[in-house]
């Protein structure tokens, strides 16, 4: 059976936190290891110990050093290893030799890759090559740490006796060489060997090519005379024996190398036996007498085994595949592997586990876990305990072949982490989890495979290097893939699904919240469907309004009475019992049932049962409303009400699967380690063993993949409402009228008549804030008038143009084709290189001999001619798109057959609708050819936006099926995101910043530095503040990282499999300016996905802090030296600026005070700020994880004289959600500065192909026009009823959030907004009647804004809103009923 942890260890006594209960957990903690008593004690703290590394461990475990016999030459070996499963089978050999052999000593020390990063032990390193003879290195794929290597085994190179280095990134590679055989050509050569290397997507193929060669070429090589083919048959011999891993094989391949290449020992015939060669690929089981090459033999063995209870001899037991690393089961080192196969097998499962000696794993995953003949598959779910994904493992990945298998497979497919760089002591210790590169390995690559629940089932002890079980991690992981394979065998009749929905912030008008979906439209419509496929959904309303009644049993139900529909009262006794870690949370909430979630005596969980599906309403974080919980610097553990609801769930609705609904809950943000979760972190214990299936914002790959890896979720994603154009409207429209009859009378007598109409008509729309106009009825050249009305004809062109989302999304429900044009205009007008597509704008303006560029940029600057060609380019290819789209569709509106007409189409030129539609144009002539490549590219895009698998993905979910996975992202950027209905992954996270994100990217710092120029007397900024998200880094592949990178005058620096690992300095001189010191605020979520670019961008930072350059050239240098002088602390300590939240926390909770109200003034808000984000992440000290580093923090921020962030995607904008105004530290760097002055805001805008930099105001003010003010927007949102109001209230919100944090907000956003909404009666009964509790939030909101100073209006407005507030009281109270 499996061995466990041989050391008890004790935790670090640390100082119980004010808030985290993490810290007082430790009797809860190491259940799973044995107490037996040994000498030895380890105590590991990170953030104390050593180095601050995360590996404590050093060569020292893995030295041997023989007792010198007289006359006897020592051979020492110095090896260095991804993993620690070479360890203890090399030990032995070493050991056996020793004992057994006279014809030499041996001296072994060996190195994990990792282990280099720490200064001393990499000066270790260097000190042993100096007298070692053989040099071993395998699987060096981290490129850092792959220089490192090379550097110091080449200045030995010449002089060691034999070097060998199996797979590994090119540069090591080359450092191969045994006697005459060399690598050092290698990529050049045309020997087949060195062939492998030179493909560019050398993918998992390379390794398994390298394998084939291994069992062909010896037999080859033994016949050919020269010195060099024998050489290069021992190279072979050597990958065998080091392939077969066993013991005896090592000694056997150091009796080999010692006889052929120890000077010493040349003359003595030392004998050696043949690899003892092993299955490549086949079946293994602990307790099976071979290993198998064929399925149906394995199974035969299986029936006839002697040693299995009843249970596992029936038919009917699930079958789950497991996928093995083969070194780990020829080393010896398989224990962890053992007890997974144990307790499935003592769980009721059989279990096939497979084998495969390559990284390619897609072949034997056909072969064996598919039945040859019926096509179907063995197995119910498949694990993989590799780590690794399918295909490539550590190397280049291909993940559409991993794809391409898995779904031939269609079982849900688990991807479980054994530790690797880490021990066990010192994984529990980390608050980060796993350690950075394990995540990007073991976690982001399996995920585009379409892997999940990256649970740890294995630890690592720090002596031997093996791997031992973790027990209550295996016992889940075999529990989660038992349930997983269930959901395939069980009937649908018999399913249950438990659907839960959000309340955010907690109102009972915010039932059902969800990031562009219309929730309960559509629970509706996939409830229908369910039903109509034969699950028992008993009593279902007729329609989705009475839906909602039921559940919230009365819309004007208080949130925290029991007016919402209580679907269950557990009392606390059952509660306790049910709820094993319910004791952990009395620290925060007190003894149970608490006051949330409570009727006093029971814990109330609130939803509606129909059949076997149970709606419930997942109760929230619970400390919204509490300012004082809400300035603690960790999060605080969930309620008892929270972790009431999910015991229901799991024990006593006892549900199949839980079916979480929207963009997004709070359990995935609840405390723990931010990736690999122990047992007593809360999201791990929060979803037990059920499986989670989430709908999740397509546009949202960030937050989605924290749901994955937090709380193991399936996510599905759903589409955002398509897009449209704003449209102008009242005074905007009035003006674009103005400007049209300019432009055809200006040169009669009346256009100095219509220019003054233009001035004053933009000053009612309060163009003037965005538009230098000059005072009416002054005297004006034509060219002046021209430029006059070029300027506000931009601006009202950029409201127009603007996209927004309309109305809410109803999953099941794609769109029209007519909806899709919207979005297919901007799909086209972005130019694709990689793909050979030119953008449709610039295809029109070559056509009239002009550059698109430098169009915008006339444009820009309100050239008259310039922003009317713009327009007449906006408009033909709306219009060509619209041609394009109405010729692929049939009455109604949708598609048909889109393949067959566009073959007609594209067949002939003649009848191309767009070429129909140019011909009536100026742009007649424009390029055929490049047309055609467009539009094709287009009609691929409008079938992926008009697919529709949402409900067809979560059918297949619930049937225990693969979901094919995809990226999440904005789809024009990236059309890969359709169709909708793909578990989203995010992307290789060492894969950013791309080379095209770094051009972007330096396009629009110089544009935030030219602007910030004109703003500041001609000065350059010397601080810039930023923020950097999850998703905006993944959709746009890095950009805001890259500029970033940029403004402090740094290149990244790819590796050859395109991986980013390092960085170097621009010269300034080619810079052009001075190197910018920046302040870096990244979201939590940026935080769990990025840590390894929060470790490049600390790095680079501290790099140029050191450069020897004046100050006045080297703002990072001048501030660095002075804040190291006032700390008394070196540079490198000083030039901290890579800031985020305690590990586990998110945002800096001034978004859930301003939801709530729950605030006094804005220092309040700031402190929040500083208190939550002012946790550094040191580069030099990555294992110690997120440290708090204020005063430095605070230092840095003194010094911003702008604030920036990035809008990426049209969909969300500023006041769209409250994550923008939540990051904003305007108002606070104010009160930081010496001289109180306020730091200019910027945004930029990179959603069109035209990117702009504007300022916080502008922004604001162009998104309350586009949105909130906007007919075409509000109308859109009302039509569905009762969450549109909502939606309004939300934008008012958060615009007032932005009143609180950087105080640019205009007066006549709120007068403006209070004019629409409120003194419009019409719309005031719309309001009120959809949806009161919000409309009385939407009151509440105007009278804070009023109070607080942020909207100056008339005491009649304020008296009108006060008396409505009595009113709408009224009503939900039901007094005038």
């Amino acid at each position: 059976m499996a061995s466990l942890v041989s050391s008890p260890f004790t935790l670090p006594k640390s100082k119980p936190d004010q808030i985290s209960s993490i810290t007082q957990k430790h009797y809860f903690l190491h259940s799973f290891l044995q107490k037996k008593p040994t000498k030895t004690r380890f105590r590991f703290k990170c953030a104390a110990v050593g180095n601050g590394l995360f590996t404590q461990t050093t060569q020292e475990v893995r030295r041997i050093v023989p007792n010198k016999i007289q006359g006897r030459p020592t051979v020492k070996i110095v090896y260095v290893v991804l993993e620690a499963q070479y360890q203890s089978a090399l030990t032995e050999a070493v050991q056996t030799l020793n004992k057994d052999e006279t014809f030499a000593q041996f001296e072994v020390v060996g190195y994990l890759v990792e282990e280099l990063r720490d200064k001393i032990n990499y000066e270790s390193f260097c000190k042993d090559l100096e007298d070692a003879n053989i040099f071993i290195g395998s699987l060096i794929f981290v490129e850092e740490l792959a220089v490192k290597i090379k550097n110091a085994v080449e200045k030995e190179r010449d002089r060691l006796d034999a070097v060998l280095v199996f797979p590994s990134m090119p540069e090591v590679m080359r450092l191969n060489k045994l006697g005459s055989f060399s690598m050092s050509q290698l990529g050049q050569s045309k020997s087949p060997f060195f062939q492998l290397f030179k493909k560019k997507k050398q993918s998992a193929g390379f390794a398994d090519s390298m394998l084939k060669l291994v069992r062909t070429l010896p037999k080859v090589l033994k016949y050919l005379p020269s010195d060099k083919a024998q050489d290069a048959r021992l190279y072979i011999l050597s990958l065998q024996f080091w392939l077969g891993g066993s013991p005896d094989n090592l000694v056997n391949f150091l009796k080999m190398l010692s006889g052929s290449y120890i000077p010493e020992l040349k003359s003595i015939k030392i004998g050696y036996s043949d690899p003892v060669l092993y299955l490549d690929t086949g079946i293994w089981h602990p307790l099976a007498p071979c290993m198998f090459d064929d399925v149906k033999e394995y199974l035969n063995w299986y029936g006839t085994r002697r040693d299995t209870s009843e249970k596992l001899k029936r038919n009917d037991s699930p079958v789950i595949g497991l996928v093995l690393q083969r070194s780990h089961i020829v080393t010896g080192d398989e224990s962890h592997y053992v007890a997974v196969i144990m307790e499935l097998e003592a769980k009721g499962a059989k279990v096939i586990p497979i084998f495969a000696g390559g990284l390619d794993f897609s072949g034997p995953v056909e072969r064996y876990f598919i039945d040859p003949v019926t096509k179907k598959s063995f197995v119910n779910s498949v694990i993989s305990l590799t780590g690794f994904a399918l295909v490539g493992g550590p190397a280049r990945q291909d993940h559409p072949k991993a794809i391409e298998s898995l779904m031939k497979l269609d079982v849900p497919y688990i991807v479980a982490l054994p530790l690797v760089f880490q021990t066990t002591e010192e994984w529990l210790n980390s608050t980060l989890g796993l350690h950075p590169i394990q995540v990007a390995l073991q976690v982001a690559l399996p995920e585009l495979d379409g892997g999940m629940e990256p649970i740890v089932f294995a630890g690592r002890d720090p002596r031997s290097g093996k791997s031992h079980a973790l027990h209550k991690r295996v016992e889940q992981l075999c529990t989660r893939a038992i349930r997983w394979a269930e959901l395939k065998r069980k009937t649908k009749m018999d399913k249950r699904l438990a659907i839960t929905v959000f309340s955010f912030p907690p109102d009972k008008g915010n039932v059902g919240t969800a990031a562009y979906l219309n929730v309960f439209s559509s629970i509706y419509s996939v409830l229908k469907d369910l039903k109509q496929d034969g699950y028992n959904v008993e009593g279902l309303p007729e329609s989705s309004e009475e839906l909602i009644e039921e559940i919230i049993h009365d819309k004007e139900a208080q949130f925290n009475s029991p007016n919402l529909n209580v679907a269950y009262k557990m009392g606390v006794r059952e509660y306790q019992s049910l709820t094993p870690y319910s004791n952990l949370l009395e620290e925060n909430w007190g003894k149970p049932p608490g006051n949330l979630n409570s009727d006093g005596e029971n814990l109330l969980v609130y939803g509606k049962q129909y059949g076997n599906i149970f709606i419930g309403v997942q109760p929230t974080f619970g400390y919204e409303g509490d300012p004082m919980r809400l300035l603690f610097s960790k999060s605080a553990s969930p309620h008892h009400g929270f972790a009431a609801y999910y015991s229901f769930v799991e024990k006593v609705f006892k549900a199949d699967a839980v079916l979480h609904f929207g963009t997004h809950g709070s359990l995935e943000f609840m405390p723990g380690k931010q990736v690999g979760m122990s047992d007593v972190c809360y999201p791990d214990s929060l979803i037990g063993n059920i499986p989670n299936i989430y709908y999740y914002a397509a546009n949202n790959p960030s937050e989605a993949t924290v749901a994955k890896r937090r709380s193991y979720a399936n996510t599905i994603s759903y589409l955002t409402p398509p897009a449209e154009n704003a449209g102008l409207y009242k005074g905007l429209k009035q003006l674009g009228e103005l400007i049209a009859s300019y432009q055809s009378l200006k040169d009669t007598g009346r256009g100095n008549q219509i220019v003054s109409s233009i001035i004053s008509t933009a000053r009612q729309c309060n163009l003037d804030k965005d538009v230098d106009l000059p005072e009416e009825g002054q005297e004006l050249s034509v060219k002046e008038r021209d430029l006059v009305v070029g300027k506000v004809y931009s601006k009202i062109m950029e409201i127009e143009s603007r996209l927004l989302p309309c109305g809410l999304h109803i999953i099941g429900e794609p769109p029209t084709a007519l909806e899709a044009v919207a979005t297919l205009v901007n799909i086209a007008a972005l130019d694709r290189p990689e793909e050979g597509i030119s953008a449709l704008p610039s295809i029109l303006a070559n056509t009239v001999g002009r550059d698109i560029e430098d169009l915008y940029r006339g444009s820009n600057k309100g050239v008259l001619k310039d922003v009317e060609l713009l327009k007449q380019i906006t408009d033909t290819a709306r219009g060509a798109v619209s041609a394009f789209v109405e010729k692929t569709t049939n009455s109604n509106g949708q598609v048909v057959d889109v393949a067959g007409k566009l073959s007609s189409i594209l067949g002939f030129g003649l009848n191309e609708p767009w070429v129909e539609h140019l011909s009536g144009t100026k742009f007649a002539r424009a390029d055929r050819e490049k047309l055609r490549v467009l539009f094709g590219y287009l009609g691929e895009c409008l079938k992926l936006i008009v697919a529709d698998n949402e409900l067809g993905s979560l059918k297949q979910a619930l049937e225990g099926k693969y979901v094919e996975p995809g990226p999440g992202g904005d789809p024009i950027r990236n059309p890969k995101v359709l169709p909708t209905g793909k578990n989203i992954h995010a992307l290789d996270p060492q894969s950013i910043p791309t080379a095209a994100a770094m051009q972007s990217a330096k396009v629009v710092v110089e544009r935030l530095l030219e602007r910030q120029k004109v703003d500041n007397g001609g000065n350059y900024p010397e601080t810039v503040a930023l923020v950097l998200w999850g998703t905006d880094n993944i959709k746009t592949y890095g950009e805001s990282l890259a500029q970033v990178l940029w403004m402090i005058g740094v290149e990244p620096i790819s590796d050859a499999f395109g991986r980013v690992n390092r960085v170097e300095p621009v010269s300034v001189e080619e810079l052009g300016r001075p190197r910018i010191d920046v302040v870096v605020n990244c979201s939590g979520v940026f935080r769990d996905l990025f840590i390894n670019q929060m470790n490049l961008l600390d790095r680079a930072i501290k790099m140029v802090a050191e450069l020897d350059e004046p100050d006045e050239q080297n703002y990072v240098r001048k501030h660095a030296q002075e804040q190291a002088r006032t700390l008394g602390v070196d540079v490198r300590e000083a030039a901290t600026r890579v800031f985020s939240n305690a590990s586990g926390s998110y945002s800096s909770n001034v978004n859930l005070a301003v939801e709530n109200s729950s605030w006094n003034d804005e220092k309040q808000l700031q402190d929040m700020y500083l208190s939550r984000k002012s946790f550094a992440f040191d580069s030099d000290a990555p294992g110690a994880g997120m440290t708090e580093k204020r005063q430095v923090f605070e230092m840095a921020l003194s010094t911003a004289d702008a604030t920036f962030q990035n809008l990426d995607s049209s969909e969300i904008s500023l006041t769209d959600v409250s994550h923008y105004f939540d990051s904003d530290p305007t108002n606070l760097v104010q009160n930081l500065r010496k001289d109180g002055k306020k730091p200019s805001a910027y945004i930029a805008d990179t959603t069109t192909a035209n990117a702009q930099v504007r300022t916080l105001s502008e922004t604001v003010r162009l998104d309350a026009r586009t949105k909130l003010l906007n007919p075409k927007w509000y109308e859109g949102m009302l039509s569905t009823g009762y969450e549109g109001v909502r939606e309004i209230e939300k934008r008012l919100t958060n615009t007032v959030g932005w009143s609180a944090t950087s105080g640019q907000v205009d007066n006549w956003v709120y007068e403006e907004a209070n004019t629409t909404f409120i003194k419009d009666e019409e719309m005031l009964k719309r309001l009120m009647n959809s949806n009161p509790n919000s409309f009385r939030k939407l009151i509440q909101t105007f009278l804070e804004a009023n109070g607080r100073g942020y909207w100056d209006t008339s005491e009649e407005n304020v008296d009108k809103l006060r008396q409505l507030y009595s009113e709408v009281e009224d009503k939900i109270e039901g007094v005038d009923r």
